[in-house]
């Protein structure tokens, strides 16, 4: 199984982070990215460096511990793995690789060989204290051998209540060794595109008192569990879901998410509501038949925002406010996953997170803190011909074409959402079928030729890229790359000349995809007919 461009390159920072000394690492990978692959390829080097090493994965429900093990397991059948999780029913404590739940294990180290490597998955969870159960796990194995690494994977690279993972006293990680942005994987045809509609109905949270960097929950479910808002909500979301598979819906509290549900049954579709007192055989029933298709709508209560593995969502509605740019992150990260026929997924933000938070594919460990004071770079208005949400200094809508009337006056404070932002900061660029491809020589006077490659395209379009097959460096190593992604083999050409002679053995793209990475670079995204995708980013030809 190979590793996607992004999946090898966060392994490979990993290890320069180690040779450079640092300790604790971070790779932050958006939901959907694969991070369970990630863990597994990082177990399976680990051990053939290591064949004495022992390794325990760590997380925190039993639905991850058994994918991560069964992602493993598919990598590396023999691989020497088992399972500590009282959820599971299984203590394999002997297990070279073990993967383990934190409430099993936590204070029955001493049970257990010391380990050498501990990966953490949904790394968000671990709360500052350290006197939790993962600080006091992770000082016990620490003791039994000083030289332990520990890694960290996550989507959200900050708490959920508050700061950064890398930061502040008591942290466990001392840096973000890679993180992959969602809008990049996105246009690299990853994940799945997100668009959004400005919805009439809003929640007006704007006098609920705070606690703990968030909203009181008691005072919170009181302001928006209101029967003509859920009902206005709802008939919304039931408009602009009819056509859609599977929907979502975060809410504020039980007696809120079982309105939601009740308004959701009485337009006809079906739904269930999944909280942390729904039991463990009715949780599992009700996820089965959503994944199946057979229910249609979840209302969640503070469950499904992290670990909820369900591709086929592709609405998600955001009726419960937070303060949190971690739950909102991870609330909206339940619908990037892609499935078949699934073109894009719809958030539906009642709540006001995305002009809180930011659009989701800026907001990073880096900008989690400052995006919420800068509302007026991101706002948005809806189109008045089909809905979608677009900037506000644009003349057109790219989905249909419309003008956009002019603002005319402030918006109002009643209901309407005309304020509304986009959960993506920009477009995503449609992608181009490719027809043919040519190459040839780009002489440069006093340096070494460079390779173009001319793409043509649908419409009488083309678009040309260059390669420095013959620079140094940099150059070289960009281009060997893209000569291998492209079914070139190993031994890429060393010469312009060479590479126009061995064109015929290469793969054509299907289709490509290009969008402005800067003032004078580019993303160009390809796809080839096997369904496989390759993006870099280089300067405009």
């Amino acid at each position: 199984m190979e590793l996607r461009p992004y999946q090898r390159a966060s392994l490979d920072a990993l290890r320069s982070a180690w040779m450079r000394g640092q300790g604790a690492g971070l790779i932050v990978l958006p939901t959907g990215a694969g991070k369970s692959l990630v863990i597994a390829a990082l177990v399976r080097e680990i051990l053939a460096e290591h064949p004495n090493h022992r390794v325990a994965v760590v997380t925190h429900t039993r639905e991850l511990i058994a994918q991560n093990h069964h992602e493993l397991l598919a990598l590396w059948p023999e691989a020497p793995a088992g399972i500590y999780s009282a959820g599971l029913g299984r203590r394999d404590g002997g297990a070279q690789v073990l993967f383990c739940g934190v409430q099993s294990i936590w204070n029955r180290t001493q049970d257990l060989a010391p380990f050498d490597l501990v990966v953490v998955d949904e790394a968000h969870l671990i709360p500052r204290d350290a006197e939790t159960r993962y600080g006091r796990f992770l000082a016990a194995l620490r003791a039994a051998c000083p030289d332990l690494r520990v890694v960290g994977l996550t989507a959200t690279p900050y708490r959920l209540d508050s700061g950064r993972l890398d930061e502040g006293q008591g942290r466990l990680f001392d840096a973000i060794v890679y993180e992959a942005n969602v809008g990049d994987l996105i246009y690299q045809g990853y994940l799945a595109p997100l668009i959004s509609k400005a919805t009439a109905t809003a929640l007006d949270v704007s006098h609920v008192p705070r606690r703990g960097g968030d909203y009181i929950p008691g005072a919170l479910e009181a302001a928006v569990n209101q029967d003509w808002i859920t009902r206005a909500a709802v008939e919304e979301m039931v408009g602009y879901g009819s056509g859609r598979r599977a929907w979502l819906a975060f809410c504020a509290g039980i007696a809120h998410a079982t309105a939601v549900r009740d308004a959701i049954r009485a337009e006809g579709y079906s739904c269930e509501t999944l909280s942390g007192e729904t039991p463990k055989r009715a949780r599992d029933r009700i996820v089965r038949d959503f994944r199946a298709g057979r229910v249609r709508c979840l209302t969640s209560v503070g469950v499904l925002a992290t670990g909820f593995n369900v591709p086929e969502v592709d609405l998600v509605a955001l009726l419960r406010p937070t303060q949190s740019t971690g739950l909102y992150v991870q609330q909206v990260g339940r619908a990037l996953r892609r499935a078949p026929g699934k073109r894009d997924a719809l958030i539906l933000d009642y709540a006001g997170l995305v002009r809180m938070h930011g659009p989701v594919d800026i907001v990073t460990a880096r900008s989690a803190a400052a995006i919420r004071g800068r509302e007026d770079m991101v706002r948005a208005k809806p189109c008045p011909g089909c809905g979608a949400l677009i900037a506000l200094n644009a003349s057109t809508c790219e989905a249909c074409w419309v003008e956009p009337e002019a603002e005319e006056s402030e918006p109002s404070h009643e209901a309407a959402a005309d304020d509304a932002h986009p959960i993506l900061s920009g477009t995503v660029p449609d992608w181009q079928d490719v027809l043919d491809w040519r190459f040839a020589r780009q002489p440069r006077p006093g340096l070494p030729d460079d390779l173009t490659v001319d793409f043509l395209l649908t419409g009488h379009r083309t678009h040309r890229i260059v390669l420095g097959l013959e620079q140094a460096g940099y150059p070289r190593e960009k281009a060997v790359q893209w000569w291998r992604q492209h079914g070139g083999g190993r031994d890429a050409p060393m010469t312009v000349a060479e590479a126009v002679e061995r064109q015929h053995g290469l793969v054509c793209p299907q289709a490509i995809q290009v969008r402005a990475s800067g003032r004078l670079t580019e993303a160009v995204s390809y796809r080839f007919a096997d369904g496989r995708t390759f993006a870099d980013t280089r300067r405009v030809a």
